[in-house]
């Protein structure tokens, strides 16, 4: 089956066992690390998603998405809960099927699969619960009733590396991914390629930890890359990436004139580089996963669920982005990455997928 690509325009569409034989399981069981089960909706859609294992408060990706679904729910009246619309934690991989089976036995109308990681499982519970809808964020599962949600990383990166060069006062920065899988390393080539566009001499530090939930590795690496001195780091790397602001405030802490910065990812992550009076967060690289959680609902919602397609967001659809620097960036420099941007959208640039 061919999957048709196409970007939405998220910005104005929003603004106007693997087998389910475990049907007697107890679903209290079912429910363990999951939202609450309360009633009182007004509408007959249901919504609910899985996480990866750098869980719904990650600060980051999955956070996203779990606020996108929240957002799907005020806007639909619907309570949290069977239903309505819920979540349920993964702890590592072995929890992703039990996972979508519980949320398909409590009769989600959709779900989603959070991550790359969650492929083969989506694959397998949506091949034998065909009355069931799937979305997988950031993977392709090829079944007629599963939706695949990918991003051009790469073009909000590309954004992401000009502002590390333009304000880099070292001209040595870092990138620090999670997990070697393509969507990180669509961040890597696009953060890698902005960097070269403004100032091709800068070699990026580029290590990645194995992990999306281990703090502590993301914390080693950039304590190694600062003292290095490198004065940006770039993580895509969830739950890890946490470790990367803890070095960069405890330094910050330690002496206030340090020059140490993080740019963030997926979210806002202004608030995590809070330090005193100070913020050692320069921007973060947005990847609008709540939009696209809320659009593809309200398609399901509205009969018109996009099962076997793939949707791509991108720049030209508000996909991706950089998030207000709150004056971290002086207004020359952003006007120099709003024409980079402009350049990406219309073509005279093209961000490689991958780091060469």
């Amino acid at each position: 089956m061919s999957k048709r690509k196409y970007g939405l325009a998220l910005s104005l569409v929003l603004a106007a066992g693997t087998l389910l034989g475990a049907c007697g399981t107890d679903k209290e069981k079912d429910k363990e690390g999951s939202s609450s089960s309360d009633g009182g909706n007004t509408s007959d859609f249901s919504v609910a998603m899985v996480t990866d294992v750098g869980g719904v408060d990650d600060k980051s990706f999955n956070q996203s998405a779990w606020e996108g679904i929240q957002k799907f729910g005020e806007e639909n009246n619907l309570s949290e809960g069977d239903g309505g619309y819920a979540y349920l934690q993964s702890k590592d991989d072995s929890d992703y099927i039990p996972n979508l089976n519980a949320l398909t036995r409590r009769d989600f109308d959709l779900v989603y699969g959070v991550g790359y990681l969650m492929e083969d499982a989506i694959d397998t519970v949506a091949s034998q619960q065909k009355d069931t809808n799937y979305a997988i964020i950031d993977g392709e599962v090829d079944q007629p009733n599963v939706a695949n949600v990918l991003f051009k990383e790469q073009e909000g990166a590309f954004l992401a590396g000009v502002a590390a060069a333009l304000m880099t006062k070292t001209d040595k920065i870092g990138f620090v991914g999670g997990i070697e899988i393509p969507v990180i390393e669509r961040f890597e080539a696009g953060f890698v390629a902005g960097v070269a566009a403004v100032k091709p001499d800068i070699k990026v530090d580029v290590k990645y930890t194995g992990a999306f939930d281990k703090a502590e590795l993301g914390k080693a690496e950039a304590g190694r890359m600062y003292s290095s001195g490198v004065d940006i780091i770039f993580h895509a790397a969830g739950g890890t990436g946490n470790g990367v602001f803890a070095e960069a405030k405890e330094r910050k802490e330690a002496d206030k004139d340090a020059n140490v910065w993080v740019i963030g990812v997926d979210s806002d992550q202004y608030d995590e580089g809070q330090v005193g009076g100070e913020n050692i967060t320069l921007t973060s690289m947005l990847k609008r996963v709540d939009n696209a959680v809320q659009e593809i609902s309200k398609l399901a919602k509205d009969g018109k669920f996009p099962g076997g397609e793939t949707l791509v967001f991108g720049l030209a659809d508000d996909g991706v982005a950089l998030a207000d620097s709150r004056g971290a960036i002086p207004q020359e420099v952003l006007d120099q990455i709003e024409e980079y941007k402009q350049k990406v959208i219309n073509g005279e640039i093209e961000v490689p997928e991958f780091a060469k």
